[in-house]
């Protein structure tokens, strides 16, 4: 397989720029649901939880992101015969969503597992997602993008 014009350091910059829009953006999203907070738990031991902890909002932010944007970064790239987003690019986002979702639990189990019921400022709480929003971002950017510019 070879790219098509775009190169590869091409890609990782536009990546990296996707990831820190898309940090900032869901840091602030997130600092409105938790500014008024005293504090926010990374995870809790419960599954039936009912408040509200940092990875917890994690996983479907990472999902949603996953899948939301490897429609986007179809939709911008900018390729001589692009293929039609379905079936290929459909189930790009499909496997880079269950990846998202996988990731992102495994790390909240782990996380619970290794460091138990850790309590963290609502600025703290917001830069950790932002964080998450921004890795999740350039990385589903970056693999769509890789993607679209290799020829079989």
């Amino acid at each position: 397989m070879t790219t098509t014009s775009t190169s590869l350091a091409e890609l990782k910059k536009s990546a990296i720029i996707a990831g820190g829009f898309n940090a900032v953006i869901n840091g602030i999203i997130n600092w409105f649901s938790v500014k008024d907070l005293d504090k926010v738990l990374v995870s809790d031991n419960l599954i039936s939880s009912t408040e509200h902890t940092l990875l917890s909002g994690a996983v479907p932010l990472a999902v949603s992101l996953a899948f939301i944007l490897s429609g986007v970064a179809y939709l911008t790239t900018k390729i001589p015969n692009k293929p039609s987003y379905f079936p290929k690019i459909f189930w790009l986002s499909m496997k880079h969503t269950f990846m998202a979702f996988g990731i992102a639990v495994t790390f909240g189990v782990m996380w619970q597992r290794l460091m138990g019921s850790i309590e963290i400022s609502p600025v703290m709480a917001t830069v950790c997602t932002g964080l998450i929003a921004g890795i999740v971002a350039a990385i589903v950017n970056y693999e769509t993008t890789r993607s679209l510019n290799l020829k079989d």
